[in-house]
């Protein structure tokens, strides 16, 4: 016999009980539907908090504390920048270095409370992602950027709705820096350097932190260097050796000294080659350190949930593999004449076991594909009505974009194999059976 006429033998038996044939599948098809919505929510839940996390630069960013050296630990260097944007999946180099000397900071005469200044390197910082409250990224010479708690003194906080106007009210001011340098005395003496603040920094993420900084590039350090002659502007502090009573400088890097870097970060393209450039680095010496490390545990907790509620959805299509099983011995019993007929005119016993397994085969295929359906539409349902209902009843905002449920081709797929597994399976004994119906008894009707 034929595939083609199998099929249409199939397909004439299951029409002559549409209402059985339309329970078993209709148990089956809330079998599937019932696994794949609850998978989804694993699903939905990872998308949902750890890849909205992935593309931000807490996830993509690689710290880079030092470099190994046989005396210890070398500082990061103009080279190893280079070396660093040479590397494949790279989005950007960052990093951020203290000016070492209070630069007494101040906008029409009036010194400006604040807690350091520091260099960045702008054009890096716009590709890493770096997020301003207000006004612009510095483009031009001796433009300046502050921090969104910049001018505050304290007593500002008593006034939520006014935090971060101080710092805003500052755009297009000119800051006066005070870099101090040693005079030809060998006395302290300020000279005036002028800057523009061009943009306010975002608010920090934790509340009782206080970003009071300035933020300014390269040509700006430059000025402070030139006008300091030592590297980030250090001013040198003078010490007395006891034994020799000479006064003498301390700690203090010349302009002949290579200038070294204090914090930075690699920022990766995707958070997926992370730990590939951590391993790079680490070859070559590099200390590094990213969160995405701790992302790996993070997803396995997430890989363990969608596994257990996979198996929990499985049962409920275990349970419809018993309406299965019912419906194809009760087949086998009606068509025991027809087996027979089979049987009588030449039939081999695995054609008649193929027939019987394709009939629980298309059973458990409809009733997948009608599930896949029903599981999608609860799954727009369940994200469309369940942020409202919590934002009313709990009074709890759900972000935009967060997703309680959410069905990838892979979970589809994983779903409709194991119903169309156990429709197999439970088609199995009643397609044995089949093939040991006896011709005269089944002709006589005796089965």
């Amino acid at each position: 016999m034929k595939t083609k006429d199998q099929l249409r033998f199939v397909q004439q038996n299951m029409k002559k009980n549409k209402t059985r044939l339309f329970m078993t599948v209709l148990a089956t098809a809330m079998g599937c539907a019932f696994l794949i919505v609850l998978a989804s929510v694993g699903f939905g839940l990872q998308q949902s908090i750890v890849d909205r996390i992935v593309g931000d630069r807490l996830v993509t960013a690689i710290d880079i504390y030092g470099k190994q050296a046989d005396n210890g630990t070398d500082q990061i260097t103009d080279q190893d920048i280079t070396y660093f944007r040479t590397l494949d999946h790279v989005k950007a180099v960052t990093y951020r270095n203290a000016i070492m000397q209070h630069l007494h900071p101040a906008i029409d005469g009036n010194e400006v409370p604040f807690e350091g200044a520091f260099v960045l390197d702008f054009a890096a910082e716009e590709k890493a992602g770096y997020k301003l409250e207000a006004g612009r990224l510095p483009t031009g010479p001796n433009e300046a950027v502050i921090g969104f708690n910049f001018g505050e003194t304290g007593d500002e906080s008593e006034s939520p709705t006014a935090a971060g106007s101080f710092a805003q009210s500052y755009i297009g001011a000119t800051l006066t820096l005070h870099v101090s340098r040693a005079g030809d005395d060998g006395k302290e003496e300020q000279v005036p350097l002028e800057v523009a603040i061009v943009g306010v920094t975002g608010e920090l993420s934790r509340e009782w932190q206080k970003d009071k900084k300035i933020y300014f590039g390269e040509d700006v350090l430059v000025q402070i260097e030139a006008i300091s002659q030592s590297r980030f502007g250090q001013f040198p502090i003078e010490t007395s050796d006891e034994e020799s009573g000479v006064q003498q400088a301390e700690g203090v890097l010349g302009l002949s000294n290579e200038r070294d870097y204090q914090s930075v970060q690699i920022i990766a393209t995707s958070a997926k080659y992370v730990k590939e450039l951590g391993e790079q680095l680490r070859e070559r010496g590099y200390y590094n350190h990213s969160i995405a490390n701790e992302l790996e545990q993070v997803n396995l907790v997430f890989l363990i949930m969608k596994i257990g509620l996979v198996f929990v959805g499985t049962i409920a299509i275990l349970i419809a593999s018993i309406g299965i099983f019912n419906t194809m011995t009760m087949a086998v019993t009606e068509r025991a004449q027809d087996i027979g007929i089979m049987k009588a005119i030449g039939a081999h016993p695995s054609t008649i076991r193929r027939i019987f397994l394709l009939e629980s085969s298309l059973i458990g295929l409809l009733g997948a594909l009608i599930g896949t359906i029903i599981a999608y539409v609860l799954s727009i349902v369940v994200n469309a009505v369940l942020p409202p209902m919590i934002q009313m009843f709990m009074e709890q905002q759900v972000p935009v974009g967060f997703k309680f449920s959410h069905i990838p081709l892979s979970l589809t797929a994983i779903a409709c194999v194991i119903s169309l597994g156990v429709a197999i399976l439970s088609g199995a004994r009643p397609a044995r059976r089949a093939t040991r119906v006896e011709v005269l008894r089944a002709l006589r009707r005796d089965v």
